[in-house]
Parts: C-alpha cells; structure tokens; sequence
C-alpha cells in the first residue's frame, strides 16, 4: 500500500477519527474533574538508628549504619502492622464519627492501611511514609501519627529508641490524583492511535469494488471501458 493510499484512507475516515477522539477525551475529562474524587499525598520521612552527626569514624559505628540500614526493611513492616496501625487508630480517634470536625465515617483497620504505602530509600537509614486521602488535613495527620506510633511501638519493642522524625509532614495544597491534564492529553494520543487503527481495519474488512484499479487486481485484465453514471432529474423520465 503506498503512502497516499494510506492517506486517502485517513481522508476517507476522518470523520471517525475525530468522533472517536472526543468522545474519549470527553469522557475521561469528565470523569477526572466531576467523577473521580480527588486524592492528596502527605508524606513524612524517619531515620533507622543514629543520625551521621551522631556516628565517629570508629568500626563499631561503622558496623551499627550497615546494621541500621539493613533494618529500614524491616521497620517498612512494622510500620504497616497491625498494632502500629491500631495505635493510629487510637491516637486519632478514627474509629469515631466526625473525626476532627472532617465529618468522616469510622474507619476500620484495613480502610487505613489501604491509604499508606512504606518505601524505604535504598542504602539509606531513610524510611518514608505516604498516606493518600481525599481529605488533605487527615493526610497529613495519619502520616505523621504513623511516624510517632513507629516510634513509640518500637520503643515498646526494642527498649530503646532508634527511630528519629526529622520534619512532620506539611498540609498538601495541590492534589495528587487524578490529574485531568495528564489523562486528557494520554487520552487523545490513545484515542488517535485506536481511532486510525480502526479506520485501517474498517478499510481492510471493506472487499467492494470502487474503483477500475480494485476491478484490474480482482479480474487480472486491464480495463478497456467504462460507463458513466447518468443521474435522472424526474421520476417520469425512462431511459432506453
């Protein structure tokens, strides 16, 4: 197929190229502003045994930074367990209604660990903590609450406390997700690529014959004739 063929057919199906185009952009503009209610990231940062400031040059400190970082994994564990998560809970009173005047139901144990997501930094003593919700203000107070009963859980734990909040989490201002701007644009390069892709298909599944060339691929001869249409202004009007 040469490349004005290609083209012809994009002339050809335009019209439903564009249809497509706007009926998806249209659809997920929608559901991004009006639908999908939107999310707020809060996030807070803690450090896994003694800052640098804190550790000498000696091996055993050496040792005690490769020890801590080796335990940032684990502390990403106890983080999201059951009696840290159950301590927010409490701390917060999220098992009341109206919780800080958000006008909140109760939320349950799974509902609140849904929301946060522990990643700790690779080769670091750096566990950070991210909490998602539709309300910014509870964002920000359940992942700073995380911090505080990580900390307090391994004190409890351990005897000792090795866990270190360097900065709270601040009020999020802007949302997180869904980002219209982002999804309109994706939308309107997925709906051209479907859009054309269904045009070619179309033309591929159409076997009529339109021109004297499809006449010469199908029959093998060349086309020595043509007769053109001639079009009736009246009904009373008979050819012979």
């Amino acid at each position: 197929m040469e490349l004005k063929e290609l083209f012809d057919i994009l002339k050809k199906r335009l019209i439903l190229i564009i249809l497509i185009t706007l009926v998806a952009t249209s659809t997920v503009g929608l559901l991004s502003y009006f639908v999908i209610k939107p999310k707020y990231k809060a996030d807070i940062s803690v450090i896994i045994g003694k800052t640098q400031s804190e550790v000498s040059n000696s091996t055993s400190n050496y040792y005690d930074v490769m020890l801590y970082q080796t335990m940032v994994k684990t502390y990403s564990k106890l983080t999201i367990s059951r009696a840290v998560a159950q301590d927010v809970i409490k701390k917060l009173d999220l098992q009341s209604m109206n919780v800080q005047s958000l006008k909140l139901e109760s939320m349950k144990l799974s509902d609140l660990l849904d929301m946060v997501t522990v990643t700790p930094d690779q080769d670091t003593q750096f566990l950070t903590i991210t909490v998602l919700s539709n309300q910014p203000k509870l964002a920000m107070n359940i992942a700073n609450q995380f911090a505080l009963s990580l900390k307090e859980i391994s004190i409890k734990i351990n005897k000792v406390d090795i866990v270190m909040v360097i900065d709270m989490a601040d009020l999020p201002t802007v949302q997180y997700s869904p980002k219209p701007l982002v999804n309109i644009g994706i939308t309107i390069f997925l709906g051209v690529l479907l859009s054309v892709g269904i045009a070619f298909l179309l033309e591929y599944l159409d076997n009529t014959i339109k021109t004297k060339e499809d006449v010469e691929i199908i029959v093998g001869l060349p086309v020595i004739g043509m007769i053109s249409l001639v079009k009736i202004k009246h009904k009373e009007e008979v050819l012979y």
